[in-house]
């Protein structure tokens, strides 16, 4: 089936737009560029990876863990969007999964596509590929079922059906439909690592000039929760962790719209169990999906050139603070999430607690492709955290969103800091505000806003405006800024 002529026209003039927008700087003659397998799964929180020994054996262990990485928007197409273009939220103006205020079609719409990580690594002589999900409701009408946005050499992104559900769901395969059912072997997770592994295969045939680049973007552990069959039977009886702030008891401390939640009845707890089981099973195929990939690489002779990226769009809730699922909220089980990095030049089993994000991805595949990001970028390259003496100058705050007011309401809009020195503040937009600091309250069991230091309210108040306001190099230099009260 040919495209249309109006979407032909759109991709030559988006990846023109993307050469232009990022200027390859050519790498030393002769230097070896490396590959970059980027793995982002689907609303994995940091309590669940830490469950995934094949995960930790392969990628943590001979690697390095990120331990202070968090998300800027907790949802799933922006945070998407931001690992795309390396830009906050307020940047990408995408912050939410559906028009008018987010999701693929707004991104279509706003020609964010004609730069990203993607075009730039191309335009550098990668060979790109992306397998899974994208964004939240592609496609769209305008863009067609068989879309292929700019910069991608091998596409394969469902397009329709149940891909949340994992059966009955079709794919857009570099521009064709396929239709996939109900058996076993249809389950998106089965389909979706044979189709990285035969990308990984055969990348391993182009000439070293041509490194690659894959984004292998599963659906699990999101909503409903669905494993393989294989997985299915895993962890009778388990019980979700109980921290201190599970079902929490008093929370006359917490802004209005937590007050409002009842404490979890006994069905309700169920219910996490329930979901929290469900996620393991998850998450072991996912573990065993890391297996694969990486046995792939070995057995190509590609594992030592590849950088192997691991981490999630955001975190998720299992009864904490009374939540019983979600993810869109300010605290710690939403904005965690692990990243663990191996690759050439990383030292084992090393952790380093600075102060990352869904940001620096983009950068940081532009400093390893031997490339220049353009202005507009936000984030920062994390290849300084590889090995050695992590750089002096870091961000000392991280930027937190929310959805717009009017995509949930002024009660749980908010914007808010993650600082360096392990404090939450955030701003509401209806008034109400949080701040915890986590070196004495590692559960943010009690709000400390009303009786926090003046000056540390004012010097946190004001970063945060700076942050919100700004972009690009600016934006990093407000984020190393030593503000007074702290």
């Amino acid at each position: 089936m040919k495209t249309p002529v109006n979407i032909r026209r759109r991709r030559l003039t988006l990846a023109m737009s993307a050469s232009l927008a990022a200027p390859v700087r050519a790498a030393p003659l002769g230097a070896a560029r490396p590959n970059i397998l980027f793995i982002a799964v689907d609303d994995l929180d940091y309590g669940i990876y830490r469950f995934m020994g094949k995960l930790r054996r392969l990628v943590r262990e001979p690697g390095l863990e990120l331990g202070s990485h968090f998300i800027n928007l907790t949802l799933c197409a922006p945070s998407r969007a931001t690992m795309l273009r390396g830009q906050f939220a307020h940047n990408t103006r995408n912050t939410d999964n559906l028009m008018p205020w987010g999701g693929f079609e707004k991104f279509f719409k706003d020609g964010l596509e004609s730069s990203t990580f993607a075009t730039w690594l191309q335009s550098a002589g990668y060979r790109t590929g992306l397998v899974g999900k994208y964004l939240n409701n592609y496609p769209s009408v305008d863009s067609g079922a068989n879309y292929v946005p700019p910069g991608w050499d091998t596409w394969f992104s469902p397009n329709g059906g149940g891909s949340y559900g994992q059966y009955w769901y079709s794919v857009n395969d570099d521009g064709s439909t396929r239709h996939f059912g109900g058996a076993p072997q249809d389950h998106f997770q089965n389909v979706l690592l044979r189709r990285a592994q035969a990308f990984l295969r055969s990348a391993a045939a182009d000439p070293p000039a041509r490194p690659f680049l894959l984004w292998v973007a599963p659906y699990l552990p999101h909503k409903p929760y669905r494993a393989p069959v294989p997985y299915l039977e895993l962890f009778p009886g388990l019980r979700a962790p109980r921290p201190p702030s599970f079902n929490e008891a008093d929370v006359s401390d917490k802004p209005a719209w937590l007050r409002a939640l009842p404490r979890l009845d006994a069905a309700a707890i169920r219910q996490v169990e329930e979901t929290y089981r469900k996620r393991r099973q998850c998450a072991a195929a996912l573990d065993d999906m890391v297996e694969g990939l990486v046995s792939t690489l070995a057995e190509t002779g590609q594992l030592d050139d590849t950088y192997v990226l691991f981490s999630s769009d955001n975190g998720f809730f299992h009864g904490e603070h009374r939540i019983p699922e979600d993810k869109r909220r300010a605290y710690e089980e939403a904005i965690r999430v692990p990243l663990v990095i191996r690759g050439p030049g990383i030292p084992a089993g090393r952790t380093v607690y600075r102060l990352t994000g869904n940001v620096d991805f983009a950068p940081t595949f532009a400093e390893l492709a031997g490339i220049t990001p353009p202005a507009f970028v936000d984030g920062r390259s994390l290849v300084p955290l590889f090995s050695g003496m992590p750089p002096w100058r870091w961000r000392r705050a991280y930027l937190l969103e929310s959805q717009p007011a009017e995509a949930t309401d002024a009660e749980r809009a908010y914007a808010g800091l993650r600082t360096n020195s392990r404090q939450t503040f955030v701003l509401y937009d209806n008034g109400d505000a949080e701040y915890y600091d986590m070196r004495t309250d590692p559960w943010q069991l009690q709000n400390r806003y009303a009786d926090m230091p003046e000056a540390l309210k004012g010097s946190l108040t004001a970063r945060l405006r700076a942050l919100q306001g700004s972009g690009g190099a600016a934006l990093r230099r407000a984020e190393e800024q030593v503000f007074g009260g702290q």
